[in-house]
């Protein structure tokens, strides 16, 4: 999947990773419209000389990436993901750059608030959802379900599941045991690409999403698996117990738990509507 990003009228092209889940931006777009240099390669060389941590860092931060160039043809151009782009701006001395700039030190600095008291991260994500237009009663779900998934992964990280992988297949065995699904598949039937699937559930889709994670825990606690094998057995078996209460509910109603329903802008709605149509 390919998109192309405004930036002050200005093009910059982009590329959704779906193994990753992430966004990579060409960073000589970037770069130029930042500096308005008329010869990138030559700035992002002159960037890489004045800064030695960067330049160490060069083949971690940037990927080749296949983009469409102006000319219509598809070629690999130097990209990097948020992160990447971020510590990239932190090295152009430009007056564009400095919102960025004085953006990072803001959130660093919220950071460090948080982990000094972590009810305000707490409230500072009730606030965001607030502003986005959720309900009251939704955030209420959405935060007790983010400590339920604190609570599972810190259990899973004393048994020894560490990479974040492993955190994804067991995050997939819970989905499929509860709803019959992985998450991409789940995110699919909603019409999301990038957007976080809990932010755009029901209120039963959380309520379940919490039941198979919460069952996961409490056989974690009671069993004591060790490894990522034995957790994966375990994951399973707290999702069946969110899936047989799943099917129960449907039978009874005669209704689906699980629903194309999501929290996307009327605007992005239509536009994936449109998508849906030409194919």
């Amino acid at each position: 999947m390919s998109n192309i990003k405004l930036f002050e009228s200005k093009q910059i092209r982009s590329v959704w990773n779906e193994t990753d889940q992430k966004w990579y931006f060409s960073v000589q777009d970037v770069v130029e419209i930042l500096t308005d240099s008329f010869d990138v390669k030559q700035y992002i060389k002159r960037m890489l000389s004045r800064d030695e941590m960067l330049k160490s860092n060069w083949g971690t931060i940037c990927t080749l990436v296949e983009m469409t160039a102006a000319d219509g043809k598809k070629r690999k151009v130097q990209s990097a993901n948020a992160q990447g782009l971020l510590r990239i701006i932190q090295s152009v001395p430009s007056p564009k750059a400095e919102p960025f700039k004085l953006w990072l030190a803001k959130v660093g600095t919220e950071r460090l608030e948080e982990i000094e008291n972590p009810e305000i991260a707490t409230q500072r994500t009730r606030e965001l959802y607030k502003a986005k237009g959720y309900p009251d009663d939704w955030i209420e779900k959405r935060m007790r379900s983010i400590a339920i998934r604190e609570e599972l992964t810190e259990e899973w990280k004393n048994r020894g599941v560490k990479k974040q992988l492993e955190y994804a297949i067991l995050t997939a065995e819970i989905s499929k045991a509860t709803f019959g699904m992985t998450p991409s598949e789940y995110k699919k039937i909603k019409g999301l690409k990038n957007q976080n699937l809990r932010d755009h559930m029901t209120d039963l889709e959380l309520i379940f999403s919490m039941l198979g994670e919460a069952s996961t825990t409490a056989i974690v606690k009671t069993k004591n698996p060790k490894g990522f094998i034995r957790n994966k057995i375990v994951a399973k078996q707290g999702g069946t117990i969110a899936g047989d209460a799943r099917k129960a509910l449907e039978f009874k109603t005669g209704e689906k738990v699980v629903s194309e329903d999501n929290y996307l802008p009327e605007s992005k709605k239509k536009k994936e509507l449109k998508k849906g149509e030409k194919k």
